[in-house]
């Protein structure tokens, strides 16, 4: 616009470009303009000097900032499948079905059974052969990056390489391909006497979701089983197995062990330093427990897929450090092993150990044959009615056995003072046994019947564990004991049952 004269009444600029209007006499040649006019002149000013810090009007002006592109979680699929009429969508090849553990419990296993449109005919020969995939962190990870996805769009292949993989051990190598998966943020019948999210419906709505369509990715018959509950299903029980092996027909001896596998993330793998970077400790050991409860091989998704060497692992509680008895040994029914002997006419016995640490079957096989009376608050629910009904045995002359945790001293101090009441000695049995090897006792006596647990008592939840270690002292003669026997723990029972507790159950 510069040099454009235009009549100061009659204009009005709209531009970015900064102007200063100032008065400048125009004149023309003679005859063309009557009078002298007053116009406008619309050249930019400019500063009479730089100003340090700041741009000439001459430098170019920087482009605008460009708006960063959003991330989503969603993929576009996703998307395009949201829009589409559901008339013209493709059938959901999933048919969905629950499982409970039990006649008397409410459904807690999920299975999702995949059928392709087009199926392939199957072998005359079953396929004996099984390889099980653990589902996050192993065959799926989020797209979004977070720990837990947030809708059922967020997922992408852990690797590249995973789908043509699994297709190729279904096709060319005959493998039964199925999926064992613990989804303990799942919650399929909520407990109506119980606190719950309300958005429990729709987790387990989006949970089907995500895995219909990573099935239908895969296109080969499968089956993704989700255990969500605490019980025979969670890996490394071997519930979900077990309904694996009834819905393809294999009865026990028609799987291929020594040809099966396991493939999971949670292998106990320690942290270390690989390839330069720092790799943190696996939160879990449960899928390489399960695949040794099973009886069959066991691999990470960095080994199976990536060809990577394995790393070291460890165990918080090995299987191994509690062998079987050997015949002739109190354990398996042999020889009776003195633990404890009988030293007053009259006494109290105090119990000092974890719940599991096998204070109850050690009363059971060492002195109720020798007389003693049990005091245990898990029967008689109060504390107070305890102290109550050791009172009445002991002034009827009758010895007693606290088995109660004790791990306090103020909790022991209570008893010391009783048998001072009674003038009676007070003896200690302190059970050492580690809390990994107590939650697994608990375990196992929960979750089955028979010998392993008379009274049918139900598993504890961690703080009962954790709030018995904030509160032990070591128990010491001093306190008022006559002495403390102290018991290492040894498995003590028929080769059934040891059948069933040298499993890995959590």
């Amino acid at each position: 616009m510069q040099g454009c004269l235009i009549p100061h009444r009659h204009l009005i600029l709209r531009t970015t470009t900064p102007f200063v209007f100032r008065h400048i006499t125009y004149r023309p040649a003679q005859g063309l303009f009557p009078r002298r006019k007053t116009l406008l002149s619309t050249t930019a000013a400019m500063p009479p000097s730089p100003t340090p810090g700041k741009r000439k009007a001459t430098q170019p002006i920087s482009p605008p900032p460009q708006k960063r592109k959003a991330e989503s979680s969603i993929s576009k699929g996703a998307v395009a499948n949201f829009f589409t009429p559901a008339s013209q969508k493709p059938k959901d090849r999933t048919s969905w079905s629950e499982r409970a553990p039990d006649a008397q419990s409410p459904a807690t296993l999920l299975v999702g059974r995949y059928q392709p449109e087009v199926q392939e005919e199957e072998p005359p020969v079953k396929r004996r052969k099984v390889i099980a995939f653990d589902l996050d962190s192993t065959l799926i990870t989020t797209a979004s990056g977070k720990k837990f996805g947030d809708s059922p769009g967020d997922w992408k292949w852990w690797d590249s390489s995973v789908p043509a993989r699994l297709r190729q051990l279904y096709t060319e190598e005959g493998y039964r391909v199925v999926i064992l998966s613990n989804q303990g943020g799942l919650t399929l019948h909520p407990d109506p006497k119980a606190k719950v999210p309300k958005n429990v419906g729709e987790k387990v709505s989006n949970f089907k979701q995500k895995c219909s369509a990573v099935l239908a990715k895969l296109n080969i018959p499968t089956t993704v089983y989700a255990a969500t509950g605490r019980d025979i299903f969670r890996k490394p029980r071997t519930g979900m197995w077990t309904e694996m092996c009834s819905d393809y027909g294999f009865s026990a001896s028609d799987v291929d062990l020594e040809h099966s596998l396991f493939v999971g993330d949670a292998g106990g793998r320690t942290a270390q330093i690989v390839s330069g970077r720092a790799v943190a400790k696996d939160f879990s050991c449960s899928d390489r427990n399960l695949a040794q409860n099973i009886g069959i091989a066991y691999k990470t998704p960095e080994e199976f897929f990536l060809g990577e060497e394995p790393r070291e692992f460890s165990r918080d509680f090995d299987l191994a450090s509690y062998p079987e008895a050997v015949e002739g040994d109190d354990a398996a029914g042999g020889s009776q092993e003195v633990l404890f002997a009988k030293k007053n006419k009259q006494d109290i016995v105090l119990f000092c150990g974890m719940p599991g640490a096998g204070k109850s079957t050690f009363y059971w096989r060492h002195l109720k044959p020798l007389g003693y009376e049990r005091i245990n608050q898990d029967t008689l629910k109060r504390l107070d009615k305890c102290f109550q009904v050791a009172t009445e045995h002991l002034r009827a002359g009758e010895s007693v056995v606290i088995d109660n945790t004790n791990g306090a001293p103020e909790r022991r101090k209570e008893w010391i003072d009783l048998a001072r009441k009674f003038n009676v000695p007070i003896r200690c049995v302190w059970f050492k046994t580690p809390m990994a090897l107590c939650e697994h006792n608990d375990v196992v006596r929960a979750l089955n019947a028979g010998s392993l647990n008379p009274e049918q008592r139900t598993a504890l939840p961690k703080m009962a564990f954790t709030g018995f270690n904030a509160r032990f002292k070591e128990p010491k003669a001093k306190e008022g004991f006559e002495d403390v026997v102290e018991i290492d723990f040894k498995f003590r029972g028929s080769k059934d049952d040891y059948a069933i507790w040298g499993r890995y159950w959590i």
